[in-house]
């Protein structure tokens, strides 16, 4: 019995560590040959110097399980270095057929008080990251495509958070980012369906570097236990969402954390005024919208959180 990804080639970006690691590992045991990609800074703000070790040992141990994997340490962030990373697995596998998008930093502050670099660096390595490896991945669905006379397989799986969908105090950096990666998700989906290619993201919830502060009163299960929270539970949706059986989802957003995964409905008119006039005044907008908006106290942000159940704070 073949395995749902027997024959597929992927990129998995912030692999080295956490929820990247555990969907290079998952697409593995389904059977891609994977180019587990990452930067390697020991730090969760992309401080520190950068190293080969996180990657190559998350590949080697798909290869030690068997499976087909090699190291890419580059940048996904520096446009040069995700053209580099899609060309390798292209030379190595022959093709590109699954890129799953996870590489990111955290820089946290709130609005107010945060700097130029901090807000750059967070949009850079996030939204930036994820532009650079599609642009190149997409370029060659299109080539390929374009040779077959035909749709060929391709799947895009980027990584969103909660924080765009529920707000995050101290992250307007990262919450804008991942806002922003919904957007190129939904775009890239439109654009390269005639190709054959689906794109979709996802809003995963997991204990990991990047959230052990977010997750801190959260205990862990008894020795031996799943913790809800392990990156283990986000990655068998990414598998999925990379294979054959996901061909009709496209431009799709999911939240995944312990054995839940929710649809997100794409935004719906909520309540709908018409002017009276040519045009709406000040005194005419007053006397609907502010009724309208009475029960609300003005920490409150729109219907996905509350639909959702999340709390703040929570990516």
């Amino acid at each position: 019995m073949s395995l749902p990804l027997e024959g597929l080639a992927a990129i998995v970006t912030g692999a080295g560590r956490g929820l990247g690691r555990a969907e290079a590992l998952e697409l593995a045991r389904l059977g891609a040959a994977v180019v587990v990609n990452d930067y390697g800074q020991p730090g969760r703000d992309g401080s520190g110097e950068a190293s080969a070790g996180p990657a190559e040992a998350v590949a080697q141990a798909i290869r030690s399980a068997g499976g087909t994997a090699l190291a890419h340490t580059g940048d996904v962030a520096d446009f040069q270095q995700a053209r580099q990373l899609v060309e390798l697995a292209i030379a190595e596998f022959g093709k590109l057929d699954v890129l799953v998008n996870n590489a990111g930093i955290l820089r946290d502050r709130m609005v107010f008080s945060m700097a130029e670099g901090e807000w750059d660096a967070v949009v850079r390595v996030h939204l930036k990251g994820h532009f650079n490896t599609t642009r190149f991945a997409a370029a060659h669905w299109r080539e390929r495509s374009k040779a077959a006379g035909g749709p060929v397989y391709g799947r895009i799986v980027n990584t969103s958070s909660e924080a765009f969908l529920a707000g995050s105090a101290g992250q307007p950096n990262y919450a804008a980012a991942k806002g922003g990666i919904v957007g190129l998700t939904t775009s890239t989906a439109l654009a390269l369906a005639k190709y054959g290619v689906t794109a979709n993201a996802i809003c995963p919830r997991a204990r990991t570097r990047m959230t052990e502060d977010v997750f801190a009163g959260f205990e862990q299960p008894d020795e031996g236990g799943l913790d809800p929270l392990a990156p283990e539970h986000v990655a068998p949706l990414v598998g999925y969402l990379a294979a054959p059986a996901a061909a009709r989802i496209n431009g799709q957003l999911l939240v995944v954390h312990g054995g839940m995964v929710a649809v997100v409905e794409r935004p719906r008119v909520q309540a709908k005024f018409d002017s009276k006039q040519d045009a709406f005044t000040y005194d005419e907008l007053d006397a609907v919208l502010t009724p309208h908006y009475a029960d609300r106290t003005p920490g409150e942000t729109f219907a996905a959180a509350e639909v959702l159940g999340l709390r703040r704070g929570e990516r």
